[in-house]
């Protein structure tokens, strides 16, 4: 086990504290420093720093960057939303080095969806069912990951499954 342990600290961002989400920060007991490459390998990590060395993925919304001595978390609806994303980044950072033999260790940053290419495959009626005021906006929201096929009331369930598809690639889930 490379990672042991961390202590979080949960905060509300300082330059607007009307803010209702949350930003955390795990303090880690250990330097994870070795397995970022390798991490980065598993989970396909949005941007790969190499100095100072760090990895960000964007799954659901958030951004969560890893160091080799910190977690830094944003955009948290609670603080049991903070744990669970620590709690799954802990167990990957540990299976990560258990099985660094057989991975092969990546510096590069994971490809990206396209906005035109989600914007292609929604309807394009600038409805407003999904809660967005234009599709463009919604296909926003999709690269981010904030939404996902699911939002989009008017696909069909083939359109729906194809978006679904071309998205797989890009998706964490904690």
């Amino acid at each position: 086990m490379l990672l042991n342990g961390y202590r979080k600290e949960i905060f509300r961002p300082e330059c607007n504290p009307s803010f209702q989400s949350l930003h955390c920060i795990a303090w880690l007991d250990d330097d994870i420093e070795a397995v970022l490459p390798y991490l980065n390998a598993r989970l396909g990590g949005d941007e790969y720093y190499q100095d100072p060395p760090a990895v960000t993925f964007r799954p659901q919304g958030k951004l969560i960057t890893v160091h080799p001595q910190k977690i830094a978390v944003n955009a948290l609806r609670d603080e049991e939303e903070a744990d669970k994303i620590l709690e799954w980044l802990k167990r990957e950072i540990n299976e990560a080095w258990e099985k660094r033999a057989e991975t092969v260790p990546s510096t590069e940053s994971a490809p990206k969806p396209r906005l035109l290419d989600i914007l292609k495959m929604l309807p394009r009626t600038n409805c407003g069912q999904c809660g967005e005021p234009t599709c463009m906006v919604f296909a926003v929201r999709v690269t981010e990951g904030v939404k996902g096929p699911e939002g989009c009331p008017p696909l069909t369930d083939q359109e729906r499954g194809k978006l679904r598809a071309y998205l797989s690639p890009f998706r964490l889930d904690f």
